[in-house]
């Protein structure tokens, strides 16, 4: 079974192109950053996955997603492995998405200056839990970091 589950945050807008001939197809191209539990001194702060999406998850993606916001990825991992100009190989994997969903809500995108993120890009999250806020629109944020704090983990 090849199936990956990531949530993260785009560290910059989707680049998205259409496939040439008769039938055009949407190819969305964006990397995520995926923000790690544990982090020993010295390591980084997160890891950063490269995604690939097709036709109307592309779609979505170039419509309503841009830089910062913070997504739910499902998908699978695929080979990305080339030869490079001298002549060595080089291996990488990519993230093929099959589903994509948000996982804040407008407002806290918005307002995502706190999450990490700068204009210059990503520079890791931070350790302190925010107190849940209302969103507005019904539902409750919940803070990053909350995880230990859960009974079902």
């Amino acid at each position: 079974m090849n199936k990956v589950i990531l949530m993260g945050r785009l560290t910059r807008d989707p680049e998205v192109r259409y496939s040439q001939g008769a039938s055009q197809t949407a190819v969305a191209r964006f990397s995520i950053a995926v923000d790690r539990r544990f982090k020993r001194e010295g390591e980084p702060d997160a890891d950063f996955f490269n995604c690939t999406a097709f036709g109307k998850q592309a779609e979505f993606i170039e419509r309503y997603l841009r830089k910062g916001v913070k997504v739910v990825v499902c998908g699978r991992i695929q080979n990305d492995n080339y030869t490079n100009k001298e002549g060595q190989m080089v291996y990488s994997v990519r993230v093929m998405v099959d589903e994509i969903e948000f996982a804040e809500s407008k407002n806290a995108s918005a307002n995502n200056g706190d999450s990490g993120y700068n204009g210059g890009g990503y520079m890791g999250g931070g350790n302190s839990a925010p107190a849940p806020s209302g969103a507005g629109d019904g539902f409750m944020n919940i803070p990053d970091g909350i995880d230990e704090e859960l009974p079902f983990n």
